[in-house]
């Protein structure tokens, strides 16, 4: 029953749509009605601005690490921690609070990696920041990040144990789903890349300041 109860917890931690509340509490506007639509970070930075885009990165981030550190706060160790953090994925993107429609499951993963993981939550960092660099897209980059990240889950044990020790099947099959789901939610992002007209931040090599 405890373990059922702190999945369901998990869940509800994940379900906490930022974005939403940020926007209302503090600016009185719904952010699911500007820009993308979107309740996640990428939206609220453009709707909101900088420091609303940030406070929300911050909470869907730990909403990811909370729900992960749930079984080592209460002392669980029958089941892998990687749940409690499937689990706050799927209240990000599913949220119970948000009539089930939220964000597309990027900063609540890396929240999950950083309670599994804090070293390789860097090094995914790493990996998102540099992408980010190259290509001045938020989309873009995280869907190359999901891949590669996916990719390092089977490679690094063998090439890098100092980052992931161990490999770890579970982490591999979520870091597999969760790359299949960010691709999905940016179907359309990737039609506006095709067109070369998706939304470019001001960073990196190809930024808007460039354009």
């Amino acid at each position: 029953m405890k373990l059922i109860l702190l999945l369901i917890v998990a869940y509800l931690l994940g379900s906490i749509p930022s974005g939403v509340w940020i926007g209302k509490i503090f600016f009185n506007k719904d952010i699911r009605a500007y820009g993308s639509g979107n309740t996640g970070t990428t939206n609220t930075f453009r709707v909101l601005g900088k420091k609303a885009g940030i406070v929300v990165l911050l909470m869907d981030i730990l909403k990811g690490t909370l729900a992960t550190c749930l079984p080592l706060i209460f002392h669980i160790t029958t089941i892998n921690p990687l749940w409690f953090g499937v689990c706050a994925i799927l209240g990000h993107t599913f949220p119970i609070f948000a009539k089930f429609k939220g964000g597309k499951a990027v900063a609540t993963s890396a929240g999950m990696l950083l309670g599994f993981s804090p070293i390789f939550f860097v090094y995914s960092a790493v990996i998102f920041v540099v992408s980010l660099y190259f290509t001045s897209m938020v989309s873009l980059s995280s869907m190359i990040s999901a891949v590669l990240i996916t990719l390092s889950t089977i490679f690094l044990p063998y090439i890098a144990p100092v980052i992931l020790p161990e490999h770890n099947w579970l982490l591999t099959i979520i870091a597999f789903l969760v790359s299949s789901f960010i691709f999905l939610r940016h179907k359309e992002n990737i039609q506006r890349i095709k067109n070369k007209t998706e939304s470019r931040i001001p960073f990196g090599l190809n930024s808007s300041k460039k354009k």
